[in-house]
């Protein structure tokens, strides 16, 4: 049987502020895997479809739906599209709770959708449960 791969987590957040806390919190869960962090969704978009993260192995997609230069929902539907990339799993991490949205997200095939809480130690609790899921659960390969 072969070895399983690390999965890379790919964070895609504008907000640096909780990109950080994000990453801080998901570290407190005893998460160790690599978090690349992109704060638009053109270098996210870039950075998901070159051919060295297409062949390389499992990943899981952070997505934020408020990005300055397109929608996360965007980002999912190409995602979602592509024969190599579909199965990886979509966090969608937002602000957004407006319910028709939380019901597009998962018809276009995101597998969580987490309202990110306004005031900090929720906000915090949240991502440090959100690490502890990340940690069981298994991931597909992408190729």
């Amino acid at each position: 049987m072969p070895q399983q791969q690390p999965v890379t987590i790919i964070m895609v957040e504008d907000d640096e502020g909780h990109a950080r806390l994000i990453k801080k919190n998901i570290r407190r869960a005893g998460v160790c895997n690599e978090i690349r962090t992109f704060a638009s969704g053109t270098s996210a978009i870039e950075h998901l479809f070159s051919e060295d993260v297409r062949n390389a192995g499992p990943f899981l997609v952070l997505l934020d739906l408020n990005l300055p230069d397109m929608s996360g929902v965007d980002i999912l539907i190409r995602l979602k599209g592509d024969e190599k990339l579909k199965r990886a799993p979509v966090v969608v991490l937002t602000t957004t709770d407006d319910q028709r949205e939380v019901q597009r997200c998962y018809d276009l095939g995101a597998n969580v959708y987490i309202t990110k809480p306004v005031e900090y130690e929720p906000f915090s609790q949240a991502i440090r449960q959100l690490g502890l899921f990340l940690s069981v659960i298994q991931i597909p390969q992408t190729t």
